[in-house]
């Protein structure tokens, strides 16, 4: 069986956001057993699973992601948007746009310290809408 919810994530900022909690709200009941597959419908913001007790990760990645693609680079020939916008899909090709993750005993089966990022690469985002799928 298949289910499918689309909903939206209003981060508004540049950053790596646990939204784990944010996630699991807008779900429906899950399965005793199965995939919850989330893709985001952006091209300048990333999906991952990282660290969710030390808010410490999150500036690190931030820092990261920023030294890996940084902003203003001359070579860059797409700059309509911003000098924000063609590192935030580099970031993006980085991070990816989706997520698998097991479903166990009704609940998403992460680890201890794992948690979903909404990773936010422009400075002033749109709401950011997400594709669960739920395969059972």
């Amino acid at each position: 069986m298949v289910t499918q919810v689309e909903f939206t994530l209003h981060m508004g900022r540049r950053g790596c956001h646990l939204v784990t909690g944010e996630v699991i709200k807008h779900l429906p009941a899950l399965p005793e057993c199965g995939l919850l597959n989330l893709f985001v419908k952006h091209t300048s913001c990333g999906l991952t699973i990282n660290e969710n007790a030390d808010p410490d990760v999150r500036h690190d990645l931030d820092w990261l992601l920023d030294r890996f693609a940084p902003e203003g680079e001359p070579h860059y020939l797409h700059t309509l948007e911003g000098l924000d916008d063609m590192p935030a899909h580099a970031k993006s090709t980085l991070t990816g746009v989706s997520l698998t993750i097991p479903i166990t005993a009704h609940r998403l089966n992460l680890g201890t310290w794992q948690g979903i990022y909404l990773c936010e690469f422009r400075d002033e985002a749109s709401p950011r809408h997400i594709v669960a799928t739920i395969i059972s």
